[in-house]
């Protein structure tokens, strides 16, 4: 009686361990990259929301400020009025938004600078101001002014 052994090719226990191995540290690498990656979008995607939020309240205030008469500024309230023959509209600035009636601008403003006939000023009449944000919003300078009619002068 003949023996016929057959042999089935297979793999070794080792060779089986070292591709386990390698299959971990692929799986692994391939998660941190992911997730890498994941942290990019993130900040992408917030830094594009905080670009988005500064733009849009720079159109509200350039529409505001054509629209009216009068700019008028009451630094105890921290409140800018945009005041017109059909209605006021107001910006209360607070420390991490601004506030224009029943909108919200989540942009944190670090300094305001108003003018009035290219002067720096304190005073109520604004014609022009400077609105300075964040470091979280890359402390973009926004820069709006209204051109003064003879309206502004004659009306206190």
């Amino acid at each position: 009686m003949t023996k016929n052994s057959h042999k089935i090719k297979a793999f070794t226990l080792s060779e089986m361990i070292i591709v386990v191995l390698l299959t971990v540290i692929v799986a692994g690498i391939a998660f941190s990259v992911l997730q890498l990656v994941q942290k990019h979008m993130y900040a992408i995607q917030a830094n594009f929301s905080n670009a988005t939020s500064v733009t849009l309240l720079e159109q509200s205030l350039w529409i505001d400020a054509n629209r009216c008469n009068h700019i008028k500024y009451e630094e105890d309230t921290s409140t800018l009025y945009f005041i017109s023959e059909i209605d006021t509209t107001s910006y209360t600035f607070e420390k991490e938004y601004i506030q224009k009636e029943t909108d919200t601008f989540d942009v944190a403003i670090a300094d305001k600078v108003f003018y009035f006939k290219g002067e720096e000023t304190i005073a109520a009449k604004v014609d022009a101001f400077k609105l300075i944000t964040a470091k979280e919003f890359r402390n973009t300078a926004l820069f709006i002014y209204k051109r003064n009619t003879a309206n502004t002068y004659m009306n206190p």
